[in-house]
C-alpha cells in the first residue's frame, strides 16, 4: 500500500490520481487533518481499479473491511477504525468506486454484484484470510451481503447497518410512507438527477443528510461528500448506483453470480443494525430481519440514531459491534 510522506503531503513525484487521492483523504479541502493520527491514506489495486483507502491497525491482524454508502466517504468510518485496529484488526475503509479519490470505472458498473466483487477483490489484494470481517453501511451492507454469499469463505462474520436483507423488506418498501421517503432513487432515474443534486453548491446532499438523521450535526461530513462529489464524473458515478438497480443482472458472470447470491442467507454470523429515527429507510418498511439471518446473528434497533447510526453513536455503535466480533 502505498502512503503519504509524514506530513501528508504528495512527494513532487507522486502522479496526479495520487496526489488528488492524497489531498482529499488528508482532509485538505475539509478540516486538514486525518480521523486519528494512525489512521493512514493509502491506494489498492482491486477488480481492474485503484481505490483510495484509510486504514489503521497491525499490517498482520484479520482484515475488517468497512464499505461507507451514500452519500458518504471512507471517513464515514473515523470513529469505528480505532476500536477495530484497538482491538487487533488491520481495518481498511475503501472509498467506494466512483467515489473521490477512488477512480470512475470506464465501464460505468455500479450493480451490487461489482460491488461484492470489489469488497471480494479488495480482500484478496489485502492480504485478508478467513479471519477476515466486513461491515457496510448503507450500499456497503448492499455489497457485504453480496460478497458474504457469494464467496462465504473469506469472511468470518458481517456486520450491516442501515439497509437489511431485500427480503426483510418485500412489499412494505413499496407503501406510501417509504416511497416517500425515497423519492430521490426515483429523481435519479431521470437527466435531471446530475442537475437537482450539483445545485446550490451540493445542497441536495446537505438536505438528505438532514432528513436521514435528525439533529445530528452533519457539516464536516458534508463538506468531505461534497469534496468527493463535486467533479460530474464522480456526482455520476455515485447516482449511476441508483440507476443500476433497475438495469437488470450485470454483463460480467462473477458480478451477476454475486448479485443473484445476495438473495439469499449469508451463513456467516451477522450482525444487523437499524437507527430507530432513520429518515431513509423507516422501521415500518422493515419485517422480521432475524429471518432472514444465519444462526448465531443479531439485530439490534439503535436508540436516538438516524441513517447514520454509527456517527450519531459511534461508542454503542462500536461497542455493539466490537462485542459481536469477539464473540
Amino acid at each position: 500500500m502505498r502512503r503519504t510522506d509524514r506530513a501528508g503531503y504528495p512527494s513532487p513525484a507522486a502522479p496526479p490520481p495520487e496526489a488528488a487521492f492524497r489531498y482529499l483523504a488528508t482532509g485538505r479541502a475539509a478540516g486538514g487533518r486525518l480521523p486519528s493520527p494512525a489512521v493512514e491514506p493509502g491506494v489498492v489495486t482491486a477488480n481492474g481499479l485503484e481505490f483510495a483507502v484509510l486504514s489503521d491497525g497491525p499490517e498482520d491482524g484479520p482484515l475488517a473491511l468497512c464499505l461507507h454508502g451514500f452519500p458518504d466517504t471512507a471517513r464515514t468510518w473515523r470513529h469505528l477504525l480505532p476500536r477495530l485496529a484497538g482491538a487487533g484488526y488491520r481495518a481498511v475503509a475503501p472509498y467506494l468506486r466512483g467515489y473521490a479519490p477512488s477512480a470512475v470505472p470506464a465501464d460505468g458498473a455500479y450493480d451490487t454484484g461489482t460491488l461484492a466483487v470489489d469488497a471480494c477483490e479488495l480482500h484478496e489484494a489485502l492480504g485478508g484470510d478467513d479471519r477476515a470481517v466486513l461491515v457496510g453501511h448503507d450500499w456497503g451492507a448492499f455489497a457485504a451481503y453480496g460478497a458474504a454469499n457469494a464467496e462465504p469463505e473469506r469472511w468470518r462474520r458481517v456486520v450491516t447497518a442501515a439497509v437489511p436483507p431485500l427480503a426483510a423488506m418485500g412489499e412494505l418498501f413499496l407503501r406510501y410512507d417509504q416511497l416517500r421517503r425515497s423519492f430521490y432513487v426515483f429523481v435519479f432515474q431521470t437527466p435531471l438527477a446530475e442537475a437537482a443534486v450539483s445545485a446550490d453548491d451540493l445542497a441536495f446532499i446537505e438536505r438528505l443528510w438532514a432528513d436521514w438523521s435528525p439533529g445530528y450535526d452533519a457539516a464536516e461530513d458534508v463538506a468531505w461528500v461534497k469534496d468527493s462529489l463535486r467533479d460530474p464524473a464522480n456526482l455520476g458515478a455515485a447516482i449511476g448506483y441508483y440507476r443500476a438497480m433497475f438495469s437488470g443482472p450485470p454483463g460480467a458472470p462473477r458480478a451477476a453470480a454475486a448479485q443473484a447470491a445476495a438473495a439469499g442467507v449469508a451463513p456467516q454470523p451477522t450482525l444487523y443494525l437499524h437507527g430507530r429515527d432513520d429518515g431513509c429507510l423507516g422501521l415500518d418498511a422493515i419485517g422480521p430481519v432475524s429471518e432472514h439471518l444465519s444462526r448465531g446473528s443479531e439485530s439490534l434497533v439503535v436508540e436516538r440514531a438516524g441513517h447514520f447510526l454509527h456517527l450519531e453513536r459511534p461508542d454503542e455503535v462500536g461497542d455493539r459491534i466490537l462485542a459481536f466480533l469477539g464473540a
